[in-house]
């Protein structure tokens, strides 16, 4: 028993070890984890609850706790402040809406097109396509500015065919209104009118992007599917050769064995891609500081660029971090719903026990 109690003790002395040890390797991560994310996350929420201006430092006594005044400022009090946020959440609600499905859509193909064996030269196209995911968005920006003038590179080949390309960069039109106005509704319903949310009547909520917004979307889905190209492209080198030749001779044609077989195998990487491209999208910035701000009339004003404006420039910083953490809990929220809608679910009983009876009877 003496020595059953004394290799215990040693084995505990050797666990003991081995922890201290083990604590010492994460220290280095843990403490640049907590200066680096979370002191700044909890002096951004201070911050969100102060009247802090900016100057001298947001600990100072002179800084006012303020409660939940300027979360109330952009969401519940009318005012400009409220109809910026609106306008600056409607603008990045319909860019997500088209960028995400958009650029998975367009990756998931190119993706398919280079991987398979029969095209020549896959690895230009793979490098073509990447290509524009690592050209600085300055460039791209600068480049689409000149395609898209009035006089741009763009109106001149619609001028070519007979049509008088729009000036797309200062078009504030919103696609739906253009749309409606064709068979005559100009001026909103009283219905849509009246109402509304978040300073913004329903009638602007339904404008839709606008011109400006849709030159934005098209750069984003052609800068951006490059890079998930390669996260699906990987993901389609990790599936067997023997599943698509088992899918062969049961039968299986190309677009069965795709949307059967491939396209359930590729979910990981399908959330992965889509996560990715919601946070991105909700995180616009570079794109609208590049072209001046929110103009043509607040139609490019996204809740990223509205917090830098009211932070930096209108000195309004307790708004700008209240700004940051809306937007923290509106990527969080479509994450989860996201991650809701492509769940694994279980087999339906009702098919699995009609074929069972099937196979009694006969």
């Amino acid at each position: 028993m003496a020595r059953a109690a004394q290799r215990t003790r040693r084995g505990g002395g050797i666990r003991r070890g081995e922890a201290r040890a083990g604590y010492l390797f994460i220290a280095p991560a843990v403490i640049i984890t907590v200066v680096f994310l979370a002191i700044p996350v909890l002096l951004a929420f201070w911050v969100s609850v102060s009247d802090w201006n900016g100057f001298q430092s947001p600990l100072n006594p002179r800084v006012n706790f303020v409660g939940l005044e300027n979360y109330a400022a952009i969401t519940v009090e009318d005012g400009l402040d409220q109809r910026n946020f609106g306008r600056s959440i409607r603008n990045n609600f319909y860019y997500v809406l088209l960028v995400v499905p958009l650029q998975t859509a367009l990756s998931l193909f190119l993706a398919v097109q280079v991987n398979r064996a029969v095209l020549k030269g896959r690895g230009f196209f793979r490098t073509a396509f990447y290509f524009p995911s690592v050209t600085s968005s300055v460039a791209i920006v600068i480049v689409f500015q000149f395609l898209f003038l009035g006089t741009g590179a763009v109106n001149a080949v619609l001028r070519a065919i007979g049509i008088q390309g729009p000036n797309w960069f200062n078009d504030p039109t919103g696609i739906f209104h253009g749309f409606v106005s064709i068979f005559g509704l100009t001026t909103p319903p009283p219905f849509l009118a009246d109402g509304g949310m978040l300073g913004v009547s329903w009638w602007e909520w339904l404008s839709g992007p606008s011109v400006a917004m849709m030159v934005l979307i098209f750069l984003a889905v052609f800068t951006t599917s490059g890079t998930f190209m390669l996260l699906f492209l990987a993901a389609l080198q990790s599936i067997g050769a023997e599943i698509e030749e088992a899918a062969l001779m049961d039968g299986a044609g190309p677009f069965r064995k795709f949307f059967s077989i491939t396209l359930p195998m590729l979910k990981p990487t399908l959330f992965t891609v889509l996560t990715l491209g919601l946070i991105g999208s909700w995180q616009v910035f570079d794109q609208i500081y590049i072209l001046g701000g929110g103009a043509p009339g607040g139609t490019l004003m996204t809740p990223a660029y509205l917090l830098y404006e009211s932070s930096f420039i209108d000195l309004q910083w307790g708004q700008g971090a209240a700004i940051a953490f809306i937007l923290f809990v509106f990527i969080i929220l479509l994450t989860l719903l996201q991650r809701w809608i492509l769940r694994d679910r279980a087999p339906k009983k009702r098919g699995v026990a009609q074929t069972a009876v099937k196979g009694g009877v006969s």
